[in-house]
Formats: C-alpha cells, sequence, structure tokens
C-alpha cells in the first residue's frame, strides 16, 4: 500500500530539544529573579513537590503540560504571600517568558529542506507529546495538521493519538509512517497503531527493545529516499 501520510514527532528529532528547555528554565527564572525573589529563590525540589500535589489533585493535567506549568506557577506565587488575582497575573507572565524562550530554537539544518521534498508528495502531520507550537517556529506551512498531547489529553504511545492523526489526514494505518526519537512514545505508539515507524537515532544509540523499528535513520536527510523505497 503506498504511503500518503508522514508524522513527525517534535523535540529531539526536528530539533535538539534539551538547550532549548535549559534555556527556557533560565528565562523563566530570570524573569524570577528581577519580579519575584521570594519565589526565585525557592529550590527546584520546592516546585518539584508543588508539580506533585497539582497533579494528586489534578490528574487530568498529567498530559497538559503547559496548563500544569502554569498551575504550579500560580501557586508558588500564592504560597509566597501574593493575593489570588495578582498571583494568577504573575503566573500569566512568568508562563510567557517560559514558552517565549521555548521557542527560541534552531532545527537542524536537514529539517526544513527535508520537509521541503516531503510537502510536495505526501500529507506531513506532528504528533508530539510536547508543548512546541510549529507555528511559533516557522514550520507551519509544512504540516497539514498538529497533534499535541496537552491539546488533546492524550499522550504517546496511546494508539488513540496515532488513529486521529491517521483520521485528520484521511488514511489507512497501512498508508502511514510516523518518524520519532523515542522507542516507546514513537516507535512502539506507531507500531500499535498499525503504523510503520522509523527511529531517528543521530548518536548511533543501540536498540534495547524487543520489536525492531522498521527503519532507522542517523540524519533526517536519509528519509525521503528511504520513503521512496518503500514506495
Amino acid at each position: 500500500m503506498s504511503i500518503k501520510l508522514i508524522t513527525f514527532d517534535l523535540d529531539d528529532t526536528l530539533w535538539d530539544n534539551v538547550p532549548v528547555i535549559i534555556g527556557a528554565e533560565a528565562s523563566m527564572r530570570e524573569w524570577l529573579a528581577v519580579h519575584a525573589t521570594k519565589v526565585g529563590d525557592l529550590p527546584l525540589e520546592h516546585f518539584a513537590s508543588l508539580r506533585q500535589q497539582v497533579l494528586e489533585r489534578h490528574p487530568e493535567l498529567k498530559y497538559r503540560i503547559s496548563l500544569l506549568r502554569h498551575r504550579v506557577l500560580m501557586h508558588a506565587f500564592e504560597d509566597a504571600g501574593y493575593p489570588q488575582p495578582e498571583a494568577r497575573e504573575m503566573a500569566d507572565v512568568c508562563y510567557e517568558a517560559f514558552i517565549h524562550a521555548r521557542h527560541q530554537l534552531t532545527p537542524f539544518p536537514e529539517a526544513e529542506p527535508m520537509l521541503q521534498a516531503l510537502h510536495q508528495h505526501f500529507l506531513l502531520g506532528v504528533i508530539t507529546n510536547g508543548n512546541a507550537d510549529v507555528q511559533r517556529v516557522g514550520l507551519a506551512d509544512y504540516f497539514h495538521f498538529a497533534l499535541r498531547a496537552e491539546d488533546i489529553g492524550i499522550a504517546k504511545p496511546d494508539a488513540r493519538l496515532f488513529q486521529e492523526a491517521l483520521q485528520r489526514g484521511g488514511v489507512d494505518a497501512g498508508q502511514a509512517v510516523h518518524i520519532g526519537d523515542h522507542p516507546g512514545d514513537d516507535i512502539a505508539g506507531a507500531q500499535q497503531a498499525g503504523l510503520r515507524a522509523v527511529w531517528f537515532n543521530p548518536t548511533g544509540k543501540a536498540w534495547e527493545a524487543d520489536k525492531r523499528p522498521d527503519a532507522q535513520i542517523r540524519s533526517l536527510n536519509e528519509l525521503p529516499p528511504l520513503l521512496r523505497s518503500w514506495q
């Protein structure tokens, strides 16, 4: 069956996410140091404890990571003595400092040429557990749709997220391929939903799970010729 839909993970598949998150966390801390020193001086362990408390009260936020972070910030401001309306407003601004920095990223050099090449022949989609917005990083024009776990309340490897992608693309599972870096969330998740799965493995890690990916690539440049060989 010919391929019609290709879906992509984002973080650590189209860009290196570790420096992005480190920078975003630093921007949030810088904002706190200037505007809310009582909160900015709190140890990371305190935020981790607050996060766990919020999740215990609101388990539905497990996959809604943006709302979860905002809620944790709001509780931190309230615990520091800020009244509720002010705490919410400060959480809004502090979170925006984080999410703005979270989108100050540079895709891998091969990413955009690869998307340009594939966009001419396939429907492209996004399936991500993160909160990156392809509109904010300038890649939205390549994608037919973008599914974020936090918008739907379901996260990879749940097969329902991949099934939603198939529905959005109007294709059967046999006509779709997913590309991602995570052996469980991306590869196992896609395969259990019936899609073929390509493991993006730029550092050459050893595969440790029982069921292997349908293919493995070290560079995004390898994807277009791989897909042509499957057609």
